[in-house]
């Protein structure tokens, strides 16, 4: 069983930057990937980005693509993800997440993933 903690949420102008730190423990961090997922309010839970075990790979949202990177340290159990130029749209919880049994070598949907962590809120004013 692996567990999740996000941090690094907050509330931020538009145009500005936050880093969003996940560390996991529990389980051998290097074997699977990871991700993260965010869900606004009336909205179904999104992926934003997901990376593979090994960092190599990575996948993102066209709605953050140039804007978001997500990266991996397997030494320090921890997955990342870097937001700068924020827009308002993208207020909303953000989940870690990391893969299970049945995750693809890389994710590309909020469902691939098998665990979650408790969220963190980012909340971008205009």
């Amino acid at each position: 069983q692996v567990r999740l903690v996000e941090s690094g949420g907050g509330q931020v102008q538009a145009g500005g930057s936050l880093r969003l730190p996940c560390a996991a423990s529990g389980r051998t961090f290097s074997s699977y990937a990871m991700g993260w997922v965010r869900q606004a309010p009336g909205k179904e839970r999104d992926i934003v980005a997901a990376i593979n075990w090994s960092g190599h790979s990575t996948y993102y949202a066209d709605s953050v693509k140039g804007r978001f990177t997500i990266s991996r340290d397997n030494a320090k159990n921890t997955v990342y993800l870097q937001m700068n130029s924020l827009k308002p749209e993208d207020t909303a919880v953000y989940y870690c997440a990391a893969g299970g049994s049945g995750t693809p070598y890389l994710p590309t949907k909020a469902a691939d993933f098998g665990s979650w962590g408790q969220g963190t809120q980012v909340t971008v004013s205009s």
